[in-house]
């Protein structure tokens, strides 16, 4: 069965950067699409960025484009994201997220990813 395990997160000033990473295990090759979605006390779950998993192609969020970089290494299984510039407003428990299902580009919807981490706290102090 597939597992996701978050790591990278913790607390930052405004304005610094953090490296959220997302370690694969028990088979990849079925996977089209990994991506991150995040979550704040008292809101929906939002979606932050993705990406596919053969041919590199990437969706982000329209209010953190411009600060995050997704990107993956397969050989080492795990999906990365860069985030720079960071607000008080990007304060949330982050999740990984894995689709098996093929599409041309990583969906945004949360109900159709297939597999879960447990998620990693990023906390931004102003």
């Amino acid at each position: 069965q597939v597992q996701l395990v978050e790591s990278g997160g913790g607390l930052v000033q405004a304005g610094g950067s953090l490296r959220l990473s997302c370690l694969v295990s028990g088979g990849t090759i079925d996977i089209n699409a990994m991506g991150w979605f995040r979550q704040a006390p008292g809101q929906e779950r939002e979606f932050v960025s993705a990406i596919t998993r053969s041919t590199i192609r990437t969706v982000y969020a329209d209010s953190v484009k411009g600060r995050v970089t997704i990107s993956r290494d397969n050989a080492k299984n795990t999906v990365s994201m860069q985030m720079n510039s960071l607000k008080p407003g990007d304060t949330a428990v982050y999740y990984c997220a894995a689709d098996r299902t093929t599409r041309y580009y990583p969906t945004q919807n949360p109900g159709l990813y297939d597999y879960w981490g447990q998620g990693t706290q990023v906390s931004v102090s102003s």
